[in-house]
């Protein structure tokens, strides 16, 4: 396996390049405008080129060299906040900038996230296509957040035969070594030891034993923030077991635990005044003799009990346990993330995940920097009236309500069972996927919520 890029190893962004070439983006409307410029303008005509969402247009120079390129952005009503994610596979090798100045460091942004390939199992003829920054972007934030998007796209990219509990476990260990944190880690059956009962039944079929991973950084008697990611690194469904066609996807299971991980490198590169702890349940829900059982009844950390109506509904356990877990030591802010819940995809679609919470100030303060990023999120209402549909006659709760109504709903109340009341809490039921490429994205893992997240922090708790 390649490095983990904590900071990128191949950053497309640079704040120090000798020439570069301008690339203008123009809407429709300001090319119509003459924002092409009065030398280009009779190129333009020419070429035919009027600003199409994605259309590259290269400028001749009068030696006969290249003198720059434009870039098309289409209608301005309907323009891709990171159209500027097509440019690297676009433009021609060598250092760019971009004109105008405005929203350069949004552009750059989208201009570093798509630049990203997978290549550890097949390499690619990336080119040498970098962007130069002026003075007045901060470049160090760019590449944190470049740098965390680019940890939870490998994460998930990675098949399960090398992204298993104990692969991520090394992850998740080396992440903490770069910023000097400190790990524990609890595995196989001493989990029942220490009482993570649901964290062991989901994971005990499975050759590679299933753990809590849990991360420490920060300084003590700072606001105490704690993240929890969902990580099934694989998920069969259990006896339930899924249809081949729907197992395909099931190595970006583990997506939560991706994106939490992605988000705490922003964190602590960022040097963010928190007293950060970071919990993944990780697990492979297999099948073999050991394997939980539909009808069985779980004891939890917390003490409610779960009676399993589909082994297929395990990610709400392990998360049952980390969450409890996370309350005892009452932290201000408790988010989790996790790829929970096909019904969310039904709900919205792959490119936005609802959020649920019951804290008003963090749901507007999520919604503000959703915006502000163009990180897509949605808030979902916890609707009491539906908790009556987890109720089940031998244990305290289902794990899987019947009838098939409201599955992302009843999950997230399924999850705040474990949340202690008083704790700000947030679950972000995530997709984790790009199913067809966008321009900042193109088909495979994506972070998602998480650079929404960073913004909060970074508002909240200011380096």
């Amino acid at each position: 396996m390649a490095p983990y890029r904590f900071i990128a190893r191949e950053m497309p962004l640079v704040t120090k390049a000798g020439a570069s070439l301008p690339v203008r983006l123009l809407t429709k409307e300001e090319l119509e405008a003459g924002g092409a410029g009065k030398e280009a303008a009779e190129w333009v005509e020419a070429a035919g080129f009027k600003a199409a969402d994605g259309a590259l247009l290269l400028v001749p120079g009068k030696n006969g060299r290249l003198a720059g390129a434009l870039f098309g952005l289409g209608a301005a009503a309907t323009r891709h906040p990171f159209a500027a994610g097509r440019l690297p596979r676009l433009l021609p090798e060598g250092d760019w900038h971009i004109e105008p100045a405005a929203d350069v460091a949004r552009h750059a942004l989208a201009f570093a996230m798509g630049a990203y390939r997978f290549e550890t199992y097949k390499k690619g003829s990336a080119k040498a296509v970098r962007l130069a920054l002026p003075a007045d972007v901060d470049a160090a934030d760019l590449a944190r957040i470049h740098a965390g998007v680019t940890l939870a796209r490998d994460l998930i990219n990675t098949p399960a035969n090398d992204m298993g509990p104990s692969a991520l476990e090394r992850a998740f260990r080396a992440l903490a070594s770069h910023y000097k944190a400190k790990v524990k880690v609890v595995a196989g059956d001493e989990l029942v030891a220490k009482n993570f009962p649901m964290i062991h039944a989901v994971g005990r079929a499975a050759a590679d034993v299933p753990r809590l991973l849990e991360m420490r950084w920060g300084k003590k008697g700072a606001p105490k923030v704690t993240l929890v990611g969902k990580g099934v690194c694989f998920d069969t469904g259990g006896l339930d077991i899924k249809p081949s066609s729907n197992m395909l996807l099931m190595k970006k299971d583990m997506g939560g635990a991706a994106n939490v991980m992605g988000l705490a490198l922003m964190i602590m590169d960022a040097k963010l005044p928190v007293d950060l702890r970071v919990l993944v349940p990780a697990v492979e829900n297999s099948v073999s003799g050991g394997a939980f059982r539909p009808g069985d009844v779980l004891r939890s950390r917390k003490g409610v009990t779960v009676q399993i109506d589909n082994t297929d509904a395990e990610g709400r356990l392990v998360l049952g346990d980390a969450l409890a877990y996370a309350c005892e030591e009452k932290p201000d802010l408790l988010i989790d993330m996790a790829t929970l819940t096909g019904a969310a995809r039904v709900a919205l679609g792959p490119d936005l995940p609802p959020f649920y919470t019951d804290d008003e100030m963090l749901a507007g303060e999520i919604a503000s920097a959703s915006a502000a990023t163009h990180d897509p999120l949605w808030r979902m209402p916890l609707y009491q009236p539906y908790e009556q549909m987890l109720d089940t006659k031998i244990a305290d709760i289902t794990n899987a309500p019947s009838g098939g109504f409201a599955g992302s709903i009843t999950a997230a109340l399924f999850l705040k069972r474990f949340v202690e009341p008083g704790v700000s809490w947030c679950h972000l039921d995530i997709f984790g996927w790009v199913p067809k490429d966008l321009p900042h994205a193109t088909v495979g893992g994506e972070a998602q919520g998480i650079r929404a997240l960073y913004e909060i922090l970074k508002a909240r708790h200011p380096a």
